[in-house]
């Protein structure tokens, strides 16, 4: 993947935070009474890593943010770790920078499709904000065994970026491919249009091969794939497009990491049994599946996961 070198990146929604910290009494920290997570752990495991989750209806378990641990921004500093990102050249040489060039084109490709293909207006995510070690967000204190994350209730993404080498290439064995990480971020992603679409007050079910979370989950790396059928395409409110150069390697990355974080392929990395009775997520072949349905077909409507006879 290559950025175009004249395009100018946007660094308003990117964060960097160290040193957040729960406040009060309550239990929404991972571990234990955690952050609600459907499902539990996925895979039921490995060292309680929950692989690119989502945090579904919180209000439903932190009962509308009342006796959980309160939010404290104040403890919470930008370190500027974005401040020198100003160019698609910059994107080039730098990953930091190509993180907020994915976010940038994320933004602009959801802005010109959403209302477009739904009638729904877009509303872009507050911030996609990483961290080190432990963050505290508006859907609780989540450490970085968590994973990337989405939170609905601050509309934020959530990403400790040594989860990449850590825990995805390292105890996953997933690929370590340039862009593997946007996949990532554009399946996140995909759960902010879920939120904008009021997709995910139909979950119900939390666990099992058709249950409403794996369909959740599977609609996400639809998005993905939309989002990466029209990179290269993706003007920029200025009329530059940002991602100038998408290859079928970089296709190839992304569904090699859609597969490493199928629910069967980590069931099988713990040494466990696969037990689809337990999933979350999906296979690693439907997540491939639906990933390539967003790639080819390009249309929310083709990624409907919740119709009869979807999975």
């Amino acid at each position: 993947m290559r950025f175009n070198p004249k395009a100018r990146l946007d660094t308003r929604r990117m964060r960097d935070v160290r040193g957040a910290r729960a406040t009060g009494g309550g239990g929404t920290r991972t571990g234990g009474a955690g952050i609600p997570i459907p499902g539990g752990l996925a895979g039921g495991g490995i060292g309680g890593i929950v692989v690119v989750i989502i945090i579904v209806a919180v209000s439903m378990w932190l009962g509308g943010g009342s006796g959980g641990s309160a939010y404290d921004t104040s403890r919470m500093s930008d370190t500027d770790r974005y401040s020198s990102c100003e160019t698609g050249e910059d994107a080039n040489s730098s990953s930091d920078c190509a993180r907020v060039a994915v976010e940038n084109s994320l933004y602009d490709f959801w802005s010109d499709t959403l209302e477009a293909q739904t009638g729904t207006a877009f509303t872009g995510e507050k911030a996609v904000e990483t961290f080190s070690g432990a963050v505290d967000t508006g859907c609780g204190q989540a450490s970085a065994d968590v994973g990337p994350f989405y939170c609905p209730s601050d509309q934020t993404i959530y990403l400790d970026t040594t989860f990449f080498s850590d825990i995805l290439e390292g105890r996953l064995g997933g690929p370590s491919g340039a862009f593997v990480e946007p996949y990532v971020l554009a399946h996140e992603y995909g759960h902010h249009i879920q939120n904008l679409l009021g997709t995910m007050g139909k979950v119900r079910t939390q666990q099992g091969p058709k249950s409403d979370s794996v369909r959740l989950e599977l609609q996400a790396d639809c998005y993905a794939g939309m989002w990466a059928r029209s990179a290269t395409t993706t003007e920029d409110s200025s009329g530059q497009v940002l991602i100038s150069d998408l290859t079928d390697q970089d296709v190839q990355e992304a569904i090699a990491a859609a597969t490493a974080v199928g629910d069967d392929r980590i069931q099988q990395q713990s040494g466990g049994s696969v037990d689809p009775d337990s999933w979350t997520h999906g296979s690693s072949a439907e997540r491939v599946q639906w990933f390539k349905t967003g790639y080819q077909s390009g249309q929310v409507d083709a990624c409907d996961t919740f119709a009869p006879g979807a999975l």
